[in-house]
């Protein structure tokens, strides 16, 4: 069996370590595929070093474009490979540009598509992603759900065919990495973050960077906060406070350029609680035992706010969630058991 794997963002790259390693004992051969939509090192290359990842086979080098015109150029190369190396199967992750461009080309090209990941909804079709996730699952013919609430959203879509709750493969990255991460990350010893108490924040959708007020409203809060804020930014973030001329409100914030995924797992294990509006962070704060304090009006992850360690948040009112909050006392396991990726080869084996 020969699969595909189109991906091109750094979460796909931590969720690809763990499948591709799964696949690799099931013999199943694997051809990636890296679009370059994360294209620096510390976004994509430092993956490929720190977690079992294969370099990938071929790299399209296209970002830095609008949605249409990025996924468009995608699509035109990922065709001409595909039709080269004639896959079994192409799997896709998630919900990114390069989710949708390689869903849309197996399609036309009627290769069966694996989607990892399916199923999540945010319900807020103005989310690029959004799109990205409803198109992809209704083009796939195997749908790895992570959560019964995301097989609960593929069933009222009428997917009923091809859909495996198999649990989250970031649930087997964190139970695979976490232990190197803490024999070698040195990141609290270099930001002199030892013994000490710190909130950790990421910023980087368009709906929070580019609206002005909302970008001011968070760094203000960010900047009021009872400890002190680690903020790895985003390069496009760092731009949009560039443009709005904010750069005085990081001078009270702790800056620093994005760290590799070993690094991010010791800053996320030993905050007191995280301030994001990733999709991505939200369930790894869950999965690390971490209050989260999501700057969005909706969550694809609503079982982490039903149980208390999630938060949707306004920017004005972040102050304030932070000194009321109280650490639920129970946390159930909502994520699997750390064996999403050999259930998923597994599956694949028996298609």
């Amino acid at each position: 069996m020969k699969l595909a794997t189109i991906l091109g963002a750094r979460p796909q790259f931590i969720k690809a370590s763990v499948v591709s390693s799964a696949l690799k004992n099931a013999e199943i051969e694997e051809i990636l595929i890296h679009t370059g939509q994360h294209f620096d090192r510390v976004m994509s290359d430092v993956f490929f070093q720190d977690l079992d990842l294969p370099q990938p086979k071929y790299h399209l080098n296209i970002h830095s474009l609008n949605h249409g015109a990025m996924t468009g150029r995608m699509m035109e190369k990922i065709e001409e490979i595909l039709l080269q190396i004639k896959p079994d199967w192409v799997c896709v992750y998630g919900d990114t540009n390069s989710t949708i461009a390689g869903a849309l080309v197996a399609a036309k090209l009627q290769i069966p598509i694996v989607h990892i990941e399916a199923g999540l909804r945010s319900f807020n079709r103005e989310m690029p992603e959004e799109v990205n996730r409803v198109v992809t699952d209704h083009l796939s013919q195997l749908l790895f759900a992570p959560t019964p609430l995301a097989v609960q959203c593929l069933t009222k879509e009428g997917i009923l065919q091809g859909v495996h709750l198999v649990g989250d493969v970031m649930m087997d990255a964190i139970l695979t990495y976490l232990a190197k991460a803490q024999q070698t990350s040195q990141i609290l010893e270099k930001l002199d973050l030892v013994d000490q108490k710190f909130y950790l924040a990421t910023i980087h959708r368009p709906s929070n960077t580019d609206n002005r007020d909302r970008l001011q409203n968070i760094l203000e809060n960010l900047t009021q906060l009872k400890y002190p804020v680690v903020f790895p930014m985003h390069p496009r973030t760092l731009a949009k406070v560039q443009q709005q001329e904010m750069l005085p409100y990081l001078e009270a914030i702790q800056v620093i350029p994005p760290v590799s995924y070993l690094d991010m797992l010791i800053l996320e294990k030993n905050c007191q609680s995280v301030l994001t509006d990733s999709g991505g962070m939200q369930k790894e704060a869950y999965i690390l035992g971490r209050p989260c304090f999501t700057l969005r009006d909706e969550t694809e992850w609503q079982e982490t706010v039903e149980v208390g360690w999630n938060h949707l948040v306004k920017p004005e009112n972040l102050y304030q969630s932070l000194t009321h909050f109280t650490t639920p006392t129970h946390a159930p396991r909502l994520y699997g058991e750390g064996n999403a990726a050999t259930r998923i080869a597994d599956i694949l084996l028996a298609a």
